[in-house]
């Protein structure tokens, strides 16, 4: 699609380079993806929110497009990413922004609200509600007990498993089997076998997206790999004990 005039840059935040895309003048917006995205999930939003008055700022998240990736999933806490944002506010010289963020997105910019409420004006929050968690409690070992081996976010943990797991599909088909789930419950795959093979291949698109647009993720990633964007799950423990402070006893 074509979103007109829009400026491309990296900046240097939080000893990590961003790439963001930017558009618009007035009150900023960041708008925050999830896994497995980038920047182009908020393509349909730029435009129309740059013509509504606002300054958009939509940035590749550590770790994802065309940012930067450290290796090591210890890079990947709610404290390294809001930092990242502090930073991106003040580059561009904003006390306070509008917060909208997706998945992943969404995590950070309830953590952003809880940690830097100063820096947020508002907040929307797309997918996950904002739920405090035990801070005695390891969350990896809680889900596997509840759910098993086969709950996705179990079988991220291990690195180097889902990238093998994900290589036995191109990258368009990847991008189908996470981008068009249809599923309700939740994502387990059955004994002995991966989420991505759990995950159905639809033969048919529906309306909202189209296959150029599902190659243009394929492509980023194909670039960038998967490690990036799968290190936020593999450092949810780690961010269970580090904001043990900030949640209510």
């Amino acid at each position: 699609m074509d979103l007109g005039e829009v400026n491309h840059q990296r900046i240097k935040t939080n000893g990590v380079w961003l790439h963001v895309v930017e558009k618009g003048s007035g009150p900023l917006v960041l708008l925050l993806h999830g896994f497995p995205e980038f920047w182009y999930s908020w393509r349909h939003q730029i435009t129309f929110l740059a013509t509504h008055g606002y300054h958009v700022v939509a940035p590749d998240l550590r770790g994802c497009g065309d940012s930067d990736s450290p290796l090591s999933p210890s890079s990947y806490t709610v404290l390294h990413l809001a930092g990242d944002l502090v930073g991106l506010l003040d580059y561009f010289g904003e006390q306070q922004a509008f917060v909208v963020g997706h998945d992943w997105g969404a995590v950070l910019g309830w953590h952003l609200s809880l940690l830097r409420p100063d820096r947020v004006k508002g907040l929307m929050a797309l997918s996950v509600p904002y739920f405090p968690r035990d801070p005695v409690a390891k969350a990896i070992e809680s889900f596997r007990e509840r759910f098993g081996d086969g709950f996705y976010i179990s079988q991220f943990q291990e690195p180097g498993r889902a990238e093998r797991a994900f290589a036995r599909y191109d990258y368009l088909t990847v991008m189908k089997k996470f981008f068009l789930i249809n599923k309700t419950d939740l994502l387990v795959a059955p004994g002995g076998m991966e989420i991505i093979d759990h995950l159905q291949t639809p033969a048919v698109l529906p309306p909202w997206i189209t296959e150029e647009e599902l190659q243009v993720y394929a492509d980023k990633f194909e670039e960038s790999g998967f490690t990036g964007a799968l290190n936020y799950y593999r450092a949810m423990d780690l961010q269970v004990q580090i904001l043990s402070p900030f949640y209510p006893s």
